[in-house]
């Protein structure tokens, strides 16, 4: 095939066919793209070494990589090359001897801190440090197997919860590593690893519980055992379903009191509407907007947010008498009420700023309240009914 400097669009404007194309760069002498018969656009670099062998080591796949970026990692190949290096017997080497501890570092660096939130990551720095690295870290990942991951996950059984969290954690890195080419293709060796079943903690304040907590709230107040912030920021969990960070981090720039809404810019699922009712409409409003601070539920320190409510949290509920209650049963709590008073299932959880329909189910058993009322209503009726024609009989 004639040669022709490679772009974007002469790439991907060759159609597969039943056998392997090879395009080659008229720019670069050795740089070359093959398309599959899958359809597969991959870079490589064709030389030869000192000692003659012929080398094609592959430089990666289009999008994500670019022809110009793949064209630089070729010239860097050969330039190797020409001072009598071997770059394909080099990167095999690095892959032989690369550890599971060296690919979390390059997860953390070039995945989660790029791509996930903060919280996140700090959950996956948690599992690698705490359970991964001890047990696994020292391990070459060539030399990993699936019989290896089932015994750690094994060995964390009184912790199903973290063990599950673990083996997604190592299932995504180990993804990675097969696209950074630190693994071959399909070797992911937590494939076919079943994960523990997990009993959910599902705890919902009772309208006798939400009272106690609610004079609690109002005496805190009342008497100052509490600060304002504090106060604000349970009662505005408890109103609107947030989930804490959305409530603690909330600018009065994403308070939209026109509309009667929350607007956030950023949550767990992306930006999203929280609707206030008028309950947390008269928390708000009782808080002050200071100039020198953008946040709603303000710090200790000059300018920054609160940052630290379990404490406070845990004497308000002991004093409500609610020592099992976390701050997220809030958000539970939040959502049974509306399962209880007859909303569907698509409501609670737009409300709530569930992406998943699955998300919400957990209330589904909590919803089936109104029928059971409705049920007995008619039970109630059609007794009536046979009473009366029986008595009349």
């Amino acid at each position: 095939m004639a040669k022709a400097r490679l772009t974007k669009k002469s790439v991907e404007a060759i159609e597969p066919a039943e056998k392997e194309i090879i395009l080659w760069d008229a720019d670069l002498t050795g740089f070359g793209c093959k398309v599959t018969p899958k359809g597969r656009r991959i870079y490589f670099c064709y030389y030869r070494t000192k000692g003659g062998q012929q080398r094609r080591p592959t430089i990666g796949r289009h999008d994500p990589l670019t022809c110009d970026e793949a064209r630089n990692i070729a010239r860097q190949m050969l330039a190797d090359v020409a001072t009598g290096g071997d770059p394909s017997a080099q990167r095999q080497e690095h892959r032989l001897g690369a550890t599971l501890a060296g690919l979390s570092e390059r997860y953390l660096s070039e995945h989660a801190r790029v791509k996930k939130k903060p919280g996140s990551v700090a959950e996956d720095e948690r599992n690698l440090s705490n359970h991964i690295l001890p047990a696994l870290g020292q391990k070459k990942l060539s030399d990993l197997t699936r019989s290896d991951v089932a015994r750690f996950h094994q060995s964390m059984h009184r912790k199903p919860g973290a063990a599950n969290r673990c083996i997604a954690l190592l299932s995504k890195m180990f993804n990675l590593a097969e696209l950074w080419e630190l693994r071959s293709d399909g070797s992911n060796p937590c494939r076919h690893i079943q994960k523990f079943p997990e009993r959910k903690i599902e705890r919902y304040l009772s309208p006798e519980e939400m009272g106690h907590l609610g004079k609690v709230l109002a005496d805190s107040e009342a008497q100052g055992f509490e600060k304002l912030s504090v106060i604000a920021a349970i009662q505005l969990l408890i109103l609107t379903g947030c989930r804490r960070n959305e409530i603690l981090t909330l600018q009065w720039d994403h308070v939209d009191l026109d509309h009667n809404c929350l607007r956030l810019p950023d949550s767990k699922t992306g930006s999203k509407v929280v609707y206030l009712n008028g309950a947390a409409r008269e928390v708000l409003g009782r808080l002050e907007h200071l100039e020198s601070n953008p946040y709603v539920i303000i710090g200790a320190k000059r300018g920054t947010h609160l940052v630290n409510i379990e404490k406070p949290w845990r004497r308000i509920r002991d004093r409500a008498g609610l020592h099992d209650v976390r701050l997220h049963d809030l958000r539970h709590s939040f959502a049974s009420i509306g399962a209880a008073a007859g909303l569907g299932l698509p409501m609670i959880g737009a409300l709530l700023g569930h992406k998943e329909a699955s998300t919400t189910q957990r209330y589904a058993h909590l919803a089936a309240d109104p029928l059971r009322q409705a049920n007995e209503l008619i039970g109630e009726h059609i007794a009536t009914a046979l009473n009366h024609n029986l008595g009349e009989g």
